[in-house]
């Protein structure tokens, strides 16, 4: 039995969901962040449980040759990247290989077709949208992301090479106009303190967004961050101040106000012009998203004339790509902006055979087949917690054709999966989409048929 702070020599054999060594020591499982199958490595046992320990690279002996250096200089501290020391196309590979496991640990599906996964040409500065919290002093402020598993500030001066270049140049101009008006980054412990995140967003014009949520409702110095961000990015359209004040992990409150500029971005994806507010979810990875719409609108099997669901639709970025070649599509989203933000959007690109509901699926889609009839296609998007029970057991009930399963989250994914396998449909094939670079997250798009 392992014990803390223990040095040992262990052979990695495989890699965890999200790229941390497999290893053993006298049958019993070490996971050590940075190592890679086939590696020999010395580690310092950092948690020593009964049936597992944890254990912290110190060397390694001999390096895979999947082995590489990471551009980062931040890494691996930074906790947004997990695999920055592996290939690009081995991390494509181990993406594939935990969805399949997944489906056949977690939905007891024997034999999955998944997909090889697609990834990106150039997989950097892929990210449209970033969420930076803010801690430290005025004096000396700390910007960037948590360290692994704590919500210790790893601050990265040097900007994150995951995001565009305008985010980075107006991440540094906030840090500049903290240092200059003394402002008082916030302190999740003492809940003192009044900066807490600074949010951005890129548009496909190269058109920025900042956001500051803070802990108060009035913010200091508004000209003077104004002029530094405009400086910083000059296709900037508009500061947004965001008012959080509760003891919470939650990025945003309730309350938003534009200091300068318009309230929300116009973007484009899959040929649509968008309209994106502060709160409103979009694909971050804009180019990776268009891809797998084109897969999941090839999955749905459209022929111009059927009635689709689109449920968890957010501001309708996949409602509209189905609506081309759908009869009609019904949208389906909880959060009210997005759904103000969806009808906007059918109205700025004249789609007229869509429209959209506001309220939770499992409250919604049951009235919904009742008013209008069963659909022929329902593709669900659901957030990382998968499907509602109540909103599956209302798909199941309104017994689709098909199912479009668009996932981040290969867990989540097996569990509705397995519901669905028991409720008269079979999972024809799966294809994993690498949307967020680096990281153990996968996105997947999964075909269902009914069968019964």
């Amino acid at each position: 039995m392992l014990s803390k702070n223990q040095t040992v020599t262990l052979a990695c054999g495989a890699l965890g969901a999200d790229f941390e060594g497999i290893c053993r020591h006298d049958g019993q499982v070490v996971f050590v962040r940075g190592a890679l199958p086939g590696e020999t490595v010395r580690a310092v046992i950092t948690k020593a449980a009964k049936k597992y320990a944890v254990g912290k690279l110190i060397d390694v002996f001999e390096n895979s040759p999947e082995r590489i250096s990471p551009r980062c200089p931040a890494f691996p501290r930074c906790g947004g990247c997990a695999a920055q020391h592996l290939a690009y196309p081995a991390t494509l590979a181990h993406k594939r290989l935990q969805v399949a496991d997944c489906l056949l640990r977690i939905g007891a599906i024997e034999g999955p077709n998944v997909l090889p996964a697609a990834g990106m040409e150039f997989p950097w500065r892929y990210r449209n949208k970033a969420a930076f919290p803010v801690g430290g002093t005025p004096g000396r402020p700390y910007i960037g992301c948590y360290a692994e598993r704590s919500h210790d500030i790893v601050d990265t001066k040097d900007g994150c090479l995951l995001q565009a270049e305008s985010g980075n140049a107006l991440v540094f101009a906030v840090r500049r106009w903290i240092e200059k008006n003394a402002v008082a980054p916030y302190d999740e412990t003492t809940h003192t303190g009044l900066l807490r995140h600074i949010v951005t967003r890129e548009a496909h014009d190269g058109g920025a967004m900042l956001i500051l949520a803070i802990n108060g409702k009035r913010l200091p110095a508004v000209d003077d961050l104004v002029r530094r961000a405009v400086r910083a990015a000059p296709a900037l359209r508009s500061v947004v101040l965001n008012e959080n004040t509760r003891r919470t992990n939650v990025i945003f409150g309730d309350a938003l106000h534009t200091l300068w500029g318009d309230g929300a971005l116009i973007d484009s994806i899959a040929g649509f012009q968008m309209r994106v507010s502060p709160r409103s979810f979009f694909q971050v990875n804009r180019k990776q998203a268009e891809r797998l719409f084109e897969i999941a609108i090839s999955f749905a099997g459209l022929s111009g004339n059927e009635k689709v669901w689109d449920v968890y639709c957010g501001c309708g970025s996949i409602t509209l790509p189905l609506a081309r070649n759908a009869g009609h599509v019904t949208g389906v989203e909880v959060v009210g902006d997005a759904v103000r933000d969806a009808r906007e959007n059918a109205s700025r690109n004249g789609v007229r055979n869509v429209s959209f509901l506001s309220g939770a699926a499992e409250d919604v889609l049951p009235r919904l087949a009742k008013e209008q009839g069963a659909p022929d296609v329902v593709v669900v998007d659901p957030p990382r917690k998968g499907c509602a029970p109540g909103a599956l057991s209302a798909i199941v009930k309104a017994s689709p054709q098909r199912i479009v399963y668009i996932s981040c989250n290969p867990a989540t994914l097996s569990r509705d999966a397995a519901f669905l396998l028991q409720n008269q449909y079979a999972l024809q094939k799966v294809q994993p989409v690498d949307l967020f670079c680096w990281t153990g997250h996968v996105e997947c798009v999964a075909l269902l048929l009914r069968v019964g």
